[in-house]
């Protein structure tokens, strides 16, 4: 019993090194590690903030640099307007917006209670909860160092106001990055074993003997999937609406138009990996690879801009943050393709290189 117990261990030792697949085993707990532990931090920095100085004086730069100085904003530019400061949170160039009324320091200086205006996008609640917490903080300071004990009577009054999602809602917020999620797993899983399937069952040279040509077979399974997708996109979307009470502030029109585009790379990204897989367990476990470092370098849940630098950069390579951002932009900001236009050209991009890819992949397997 001992000599046969040591015999199948033996033989199951050698099946493992031997097979491709268990390179995956050790490989994915260690990447996502290193990308989970660098990716999560709640603690927010550096949010992308516009100021509108009207009152250009040594007491309105001062209270701006102060607000800065916290390392929670970044001045990324200045505005005209209160309508650009608007436009550019709405384009999603800034998250936060600082309006210095004209009369700021003529009201300190005769001692009436001067208010600054802070504007914060909602869309992120994670970052709109620091931003406002800080912004009162310094408000609150500013004013005390001036000689405000009550709070009633407080010189400086900072009031933050929260766009798009003013009471703060997470469903507002998760929901609708968690839509991009969802469509990315179910259809990288639905074409990531069409073609491996295919090989298992033996079905696959009978495919590659037809007259069919080889970017026709993979557009041909692209299609049939891309439709399937396109239905469970409609159905997310009327949950989303109508049992989580998120509305859709955008074009429907055009949500549904860049849904479509987005479902390109991600059902070519599946393919991509089918035609890399040797069978379907090892097809599931590059899914996986792909898929758990989505949900964090995505900006799903933790805020990309408190990455460090190189896992931010890595997360330009993810087609699903393109399509988030597009979400929360169109559903929650109510923006337009003329604000969208570079996570549009992104995404077409990534849908032109892996089907491309796919399609060589797919030649050079068949060779």
């Amino acid at each position: 019993m001992l000599r046969g117990l040591l015999a199948i261990m033996y033989k199951e030792i050698l099946q493992v090194r031997r097979d491709p697949a268990t390179r995956f085993v050790f490989l994915i707990p260690v990447i996502q590690t290193i990308i989970f532990g660098f990716a999560i931090d709640m603690d927010v920095q550096h949010i992308p903030t516009v100021v509108f100085d009207q009152d250009r004086s040594m007491e309105s730069r001062r209270v701006v640099e102060r607000l800065e100085n916290t390392g929670t904003f970044e001045i990324v530019g200045t505005a005209l307007s209160s309508d650009e400061v608007y436009e550019t949170i709405v384009v999603g160039r800034a998250k936060v917006g600082i309006i210095v009324p004209p009369d700021y320091s003529a009201r300190l200086l005769d001692s009436e209670q001067a208010t600054i205006q802070v504007l914060i996008d909602g869309s992120d609640s994670t970052v709109a909860n620091n931003a406002m917490q800080t912004s009162r903080a310094i408000g609150q300071l500013q004013a005390m160092e001036m000689g405000g004990l009550d709070i009633d009577e407080m010189p400086v009054e900072v009031r933050p106001r929260v766009l798009f999602n003013p009471d703060l809602e997470s469903a507002h917020f998760y929901v609708p990055g968690l839509i991009g999620i969802i469509l990315q797993l179910v259809t990288v899983l639905l074409t990531a074993f069409s073609i491996v399937r295919e090989r298992e069952r033996g079905t696959l040279e009978q495919l590659v003997v037809t007259p069919v040509s080889k970017s026709a077979l993979i557009i041909g399974k692209l299609v049939p999937y891309a439709v399937i997708g396109m239905a469970q996109t409609v159905f997310v979307l009327a949950l989303m609406r109508f049992l989580f009470g998120v509305p859709i502030s955008g074009d429907v029109g055009l949500l549904l138009a860049l849904s479509g585009l987005f479902l390109l790379p991600s059902l070519a990204l599946g393919i991509l990996i089918s035609t890399l897989s040797v069978n379907q367990a090892q097809a599931m476990q590059m899914a996986l690879l792909v898929m758990l470092p989505s949900v964090l370098l995505s900006g799903f849940a933790f805020p990309r801009e408190t990455m460090p630098l190189p896992i931010y950069g890595l997360s330009f390579c993810v087609p699903v943050t393109y399509y988030i951002q597009i979400l929360r932009g169109l559903i929650l900001r109510g923006a337009g393709l003329q604000a969208l236009w570079p996570q549009t050209a992104a995404l077409a991009g990534f849908a032109v290189l892996l089907v491309m890819l796919s399609m060589m992949r797919f030649k050079k397997r068949l060779a």
